[in-house]
């Protein structure tokens, strides 16, 4: 057992080294030099490295010499057969009794329940608790490693995805390690480039009209996950860009990493709205920046006016679904079963998009409650559109979140009623008003309420989505050819219908990839 565990993690060591490496194989390489490490030298670990020259060798043709762009062969295949393996659940049935009363007699029989469960993966566990090989056996913390773990180049491993992000394998493979292993993500999450994982991210996210469901998706569940660490959220806006060059509808120069994410989840709103209609993606798109609200600093101008105007955006279409039910409600009064089920539907929707509202009246009055003498930009933006939140100063689940921000306005706007000008206020003399007055702000009147914080969890059976998703990149793309009528991707339902030569038949229709559930608690 203990030779099947070093072999499983020697396969998920190997693939990850080859996706880091990119190595490019001449004809003539020596055997297992590829994977060769002088530290780790036992027999099984030479038989890994010659087995893994074998199947690398056909490709030896299809690697330029010469290199250049970040496509290559070895490495994209060693991914995908990584992401095969570790997502691979196979379905084990367990025996065991149970004691069921018969009604019909007081005797008690035994029966046989068959009860189908997924068993563990070894390497997806391999995966899980990989460790950073710059680390020693204990750490500074004293915890011990066992010698079974293994060990990867966390800071090469950081860089290859940084520069791999644009294809939809490596977005799952970043999920898989940030969402499942501990000691990646605790490392991620203290560099001080993190511009070199969210760039390529955010860039993704920008052109997601050229990008499937799916990878926006994935792509969203890993900005929630890192927001889910408060250091994380503070030291994006320390960083600073010097030009965002992919943006094409602002000039974006010298503004902060931070404020860059606003822009483009709240874009990412706006496109979801217009596009896909998608309620989990508008969910995780508000979940991650209620997540970084408290710890925004100096969010720019343009970031500040576009959160303003996501609370316009989503009130407009609430007011529209509001004026639909009214008028279905006073056309169709106590008439058709259809006319009912129009208006049931309309109210659905009208709640979700009243969750919506409150979310980002909780993400501003999160900004003005715990940050606001930082961002005098986003109180700038909150008095310039003012008018949008007075519609909603009675709703009752709005008017205690409204309180705060109208404490807010009636102490800027009072400040800036005292301070007369001749003609009309320019930007910078509102601005530096604001910045002042920001000084003397101490929050009173404010009422207190209770930080939002949302989780990522995965769901107890996360293979109904990722499986047929991890197959459908894997045969859109990979270098090896595989016999698709004999992938079995899920084990037969108990309930399904026997054909006549007694096997079970078990379809599954290309395209049809539920997402991952998750829950999202406050």
């Amino acid at each position: 057992m203990a030779q099947d565990s070093s072999l499983v993690g020697l396969v998920v060591r190997k693939l990850l080294l080859s996706f880091i490496i990119r190595p490019k194989v001449p004809f003539n390489r020596a055997p297992y030099p590829i994977f060769y490490d002088e530290s780790q030298s036992s027999v099984l670990q030479r038989v890994g490295s010659a087995a893994a020259n074998i199947v690398l060798l056909p490709f030896s043709y299809l690697v330029s010499s010469s290199g250049g762009g970040s496509r290559n062969p070895i490495a994209d295949s060693s991914l995908d057969v990584l992401l095969v393996l570790i997502h691979y659940h196979k379905c084990a049935v367990s025996e065991d009794y149970s004691s069921i009363e018969n009604k019909k007699s007081s005797a008690s029989d035994l029966l046989l329940k068959e009860n189908p469960h997924f068993s563990d993966n070894p390497y997806c566990k391999a995966l899980e608790h990989a460790i950073d090989c710059e680390l020693d056996r204990v750490d500074v913390e004293g915890n011990a490693h066992s010698g079974q773990h293994i060990k990867l180049p966390f800071a090469s491993l950081f860089d290859t995805l940084g520069t791999c992000l644009t294809d939809e394998t490596a977005v799952l493979l970043l999920y898989s390690l940030l969402q499942g292993n501990s000691s990646f993500l605790e490392y991620v999450l203290v560099r001080t480039d993190m511009d070199t994982l969210l760039m390529p991210i955010l860039e993704a996210l920008y052109n997601a009209p050229t990008r499937t469901a799916n990878q926006i998706y994935m792509l969203l569940i890993v900005c929630l996950i890192l927001s889910q660490d408060s250091s994380f959220n503070a030291s994006i806006h320390k960083l600073i860009l010097t030009g965002v060059p992919w943006y094409k509808e602002r000039l974006l120069h010298q503004t902060s990493l931070g404020s860059l994410m606003v822009v483009i989840l709240i874009r990412t709103v706006q496109y979801n709205l217009s596009k896909l209609r998608d309620v989990y993606l508008h969910t995780t798109c508000l979940a991650t920046l209620a997540n970084m609200a408290p710890h925004i600093h100096r969010l720019s101008a343009y970031a500040s006016q576009r959160l303003v105007s996501l609370f316009d955006m989503l009130s407009r279409k609430y007011n529209k679904l509001a004026d639909r039910r009214d008028n279905k409600l006073h056309i169709a009064k106590g008439s058709s079963i259809e006319g009912n089920s129009f208006v049931e539907d309309v109210s659905t929707e009208l709640q979700i998009y009243t969750d919506f509202l409150r979310l980002v009246l909780e993400i501003i009055n999160a900004i003005l409650t715990y940050a606001l003498p930082r961002n005098p930009e986003v109180v700038y933006a909150v008095m310039h559109r003012q008018e949008v939140f007075q519609p909603y100063k009675s709703h009752p689940r709005f008017h205690e979140l409204l309180e705060n921000i109208y404490t807010v306005l009636d102490f800027f706007n009072t400040r800036m009623d005292a301070q007369r000008v001749d003609g009309d206020w320019s930007v910078d003399e509102v601005l530096q008003v604001i910045i002042v007055n920001c000084r003397s702000w101490r929050g009173d009147g404010m009422k207190m309420f209770t930080q939002l914080r949302f989780m990522y969890e995965q769901e107890s059976h996360p293979e109904e989505f990722f499986i047929p998703y991890v197959w459908q990149l894997v045969l859109s793309h990979c270098g090896f050819t595989f016999n698709t009528e004999a992938i079995n991707l899920f084990p037969v339902d108990l309930h399904s219908g026997k054909l006549e030569n007694g096997v079970v038949e078990s379809t599954l229709l290309n395209g049809d990839f539920d997402k991952a559930e998750y829950q999202l608690d406050p």
